[in-house]
């Protein structure tokens, strides 16, 4: 979509779906990107019978009995459910944006905002989701649009607090792309003040990352704001 705000021309792009020290220049071939996914996938398997057997103790502790029907494959579930959870441990931005970072004679704004955002409070080990917005001023680079939301399911498949994850977004596309600026903003409900504690189920909590441009210059972060504000 295509507009006109304080008189720039503005690229505006709308997500519903998700680097590290390493350089983006050096290139992983086919084989090396199977072999790195093989051993990941090997290490989670050695580590699930470690989770699993955690799970059991939790039960117990709780006073369940871990053998009735119902809970008999409950900590295997559980361990698997969290290893997905947590998998961006697993994961890098060099894995996701080799060879999908452009050369594009563009410097107006790019945003892509309502990106889907789900992880786990490190502080209660229970999930906090909502949206993620994000803008950047290309220099002379682009990313494909899918690749922002693959950066933010990287690092929300984390345990996470959301002002870590928000700066962690931010750094990441800025470190990759080199941009003029970038803008990350998060809005999250957490079940750790929904489900217990304060039990405010209408709460909401938001965080921005201003860099480049958007720190500096007022007009270009209200420019942003006012694009991914009542999405």
């Amino acid at each position: 979509m295509n507009g006109l705000c304080n008189g720039k021309n503005v690229s505006e792009f709308h997500c519903r779906n998700a680097f590290s020290e390493l350089s983006i220049d050096a290139k992983k071939t086919p084989f090396q990107c199977d072999h790195e996914k093989s051993r990941k996938e090997s290490e989670d398997e050695s580590r699930l019978p470690v989770l699993e057997a955690a799970y059991t103790t939790v039960l117990q502790a709780l006073g369940e009995d871990a053998d009735r029907q119902g809970l008999l494959r409950t900590p295997l579930r559980a361990a698997k459910a969290m290893q997905f959870l947590t998998k961006g441990y697993h994961e890098s931005v060099y894995d996701i944006l080799n060879d999908a970072i452009f050369d594009e004679d563009h410097e107006e704004m790019v945003i892509v905002k309502n990106i889907d955002m789900f992880s786990l409070c490190e502080h209660h080990l229970v999930p906090f989701f909502g949206k993620v917005h994000i803008g950047y001023l290309p220099n002379k680079k682009v990313v494909g649009l899918s690749k922002l939301a693959r950066i933010v399911e990287i690092y929300s498949r984390r345990l996470q607090v959301q002002e870590r994850l928000t700066k962690q977004i931010a750094m990441a596309i800025s470190d990759a792309l080199q941009p003029a600026g970038v803008a990350v903003v998060i809005e999250a409900a957490h079940m750790c003040m929904v489900m217990r504690g304060v039990q405010k189920m209408n709460s909401r909590t938001v965080t921005s990352t201003m860099l480049g441009v958007f720190r500096e210059d007022p007009k270009a972060r209200e420019e942003f704001l006012a694009l991914t504000k009542n999405c």
